[in-house]
């Protein structure tokens, strides 16, 4: 569950279940099913009466209520924001905006942070900061000796920070240049007196600093307002340069950007509710994992008696012979050697030795072990199968999705006389099977994870997810079969509407099955 409010909600739902389910068996124990799989299935009353499906783009595809608990943000969006907190901080505090600036970067761009702390102690926050009350200027002298290389220059040619220790601009540049090159520490960048911790302000960087310096300070600075910022994540999509600014607490974290990747916010994986992130990052670690090769191995493989490699039985008759330079001969069942074996131990297809211990009950622990990992692997087998099944589907679904937007929508509407915006029930229910696919891909993931004791549960969930998977199916196939006939169709088409009534009724009972 997502929060105790959600508990508290289900717990009032699973009531009103008791006499759809009747009253056999343990009323208590099927109560407690039904409020799990109600969790798993994550459905919030103000969400489903909102489903909101865009005919433009796959990115809008948001519940009205998911919408609101976030905002995505582009470069230009970000340097707004930058701007009215340094404004908010420069004009409550009455301190200049490089002041306010380093100040917010110090406090993870928290303007009430910033406010309490000032207020709390200034001179403390000065200090850590590097803020000087009082801005010291150079000393008033015709040459000065740079800091740094000791050479001595015109007043003109050296430059201070507030602090006034002079050094002459070519160690200015290279000192700035060093420090933006090691990456985003410089934006906390101080005065290169040892002694000294005065804080070094971006109108400073921005009038020393070469231009390729300068554009790579500012875009650390940009990358800061999100990196820095707990309620603030890049969109992870590959070349996307989108953020998320999330509203923690306010429902699930799903989010869909601008690019039309959906993501958890909390995890960064891809969108998985109603999964919760521990249970994916668990799935995604054991797909990925060597634990399976390992399992493979020990289920499809046996070890040579005499050198203990692993070996893979790729025919028919019991009598292996290992690679060289072992070349030991032995009985695949019971792993003696072949010499004792012969008509009377069953010959070339049997071993009458194994056959006797098997009825005996009598196996070692490496029988036993293999008999384990097999069993595991066929289980992991069928859940990872169906798994990227799902995925694939969805992926496929995708792109007849966006050729759907792209060319078959303008070409269906010559062919059925009618206008695009007539057509729209069809783009409806591919998003819906984009989705759905994504929650469907999910469920193999949480079935995979059930407690194997707890089989009420498991029965209930594996029911709910097979309703859910017909109804999938029977939308996909009208989706993507049945409207190939109109599509190729020479003229207008008699039972067209009756084409939509069908599928539009379908995309209904699809997201009713997941959705409700």
């Amino acid at each position: 569950m997502e929060s105790e409010d959600e508990m508290e909600l289900m717990m009032d739902d699973s009531n009103d279940d008791d006499e759809f389910y009747g009253g056999g068996g343990d009323d208590d124990d099927l109560d407690d099913v039904i409020m799990d799989y109600d969790g798993f299935i994550d459905h919030d009353t103000d969400d489903s009466d909102d489903f909101d499906f865009s005919s433009s783009s796959h990115s809008h595809h948001n519940h009205h209520h998911r919408s609101q608990n976030y905002a995505i943000l582009s470069e230009a969006d970000i340097q707004q924001l930058q701007e009215e907190n340094i404004t908010k901080v420069s004009t409550v505090l009455s301190i200049p905006r490089d002041a306010a600036s380093i100040l917010l970067r110090h406090y993870n761009w928290s303007v009430s942070k910033v406010n309490d702390e000032w207020f709390a102690d200034e001179e403390n926050v000065r200090k850590a900061v590097g803020l000087l009350e009082n801005h010291i200027p150079l000393p008033d002298a015709k040459e000065l000796t740079c800091g740094i290389c000791f050479e001595s220059y015109p007043r003109d040619r050296m430059s201070a920070a507030a602090c006034g220790h002079p050094f002459c601009v070519m160690c200015w540049q290279g000192y700035i240049s060093t420090a933006i090159n090691d990456g985003p520490g410089c934006l906390m960048l101080r005065c290169p007196d040892p002694s000294c911790g005065a804080a070094i302000c971006q109108d400073m960087v921005n009038k020393l600093a070469s231009d390729d310096d300068k554009d790579r300070y500012n875009r650390y600075f940009l990358r800061s307002f999100v990196e820095n910022n707990r309620k603030t994540k890049w969109c992870p999509s590959p070349g996307c340069d989108h953020a998320v600014d999330f509203i923690v607490g306010g429902g699930s974290y799903d989010v869909t950007c601008r690019c039309s990747h959906s993501f958890c916010w909390n995890c960064a994986e891809e969108a998985h509710r109603p999964v919760d992130c521990g249970t994916v990052s668990t799935w995604i670690l054991k797909n990925s994992a060597e634990s399976e090769n390992m399992n493979w191995i020990l289920a499809n493989s046996k070890p040579c008696p005499k050198c203990k490699r692993p070996i893979e039985k790729n025919q028919g008759c019991m009598h292996i012979t290992c690679t060289p330079p072992c070349k030991f001969d032995f009985c695949w069942l019971c792993l003696g050697a072949w010499t004792e074996h012969g008509e009377r131990t069953g010959g070339f297809y049997a071993c009458n030795r194994y056959d006797a211990a098997k009825q005996e009950g009598v196996f070692d622990e490496a029988e036993k072990r293999r008999e384990m990992a097999k069993n595991s692997l066929e289980r992991y087998t069928h859940y990872y199968e169906r798994w990227a099944t799902n995925q694939s589907s969805r992926q496929r679904a995708m792109e007849n999705l966006h050729q759907m937007q792209t060319v078959h929508l303008e070409k269906l509407s010559d062919k059925q006389c009618q206008p695009e915006s007539q057509l729209k029930f069809i783009i409806e229910a591919w998003l819906q099977i984009v989705e759905c696919r994504r929650v469907l891909k999910w469920t193999y993931a949480y079935g995979y994870y059930l407690p194997e004791h707890e089989q009420a549960k498991k029965r209930f969930f594996e029911y709910l997810q097979g309703e859910a998977e017909s109804g999938l199916e029977r939308l996909h196939q009208c989706a993507e079969k049945e409207f190939q006939g109109y599509l190729n169709a020479e003229g207008p088409s008699k039972d067209f509407n009756e084409f939509r009534t069908k599928l539009a009724g379908l995309t209904r009972f699809s997201y009713s099955c997941f959705f409700k």
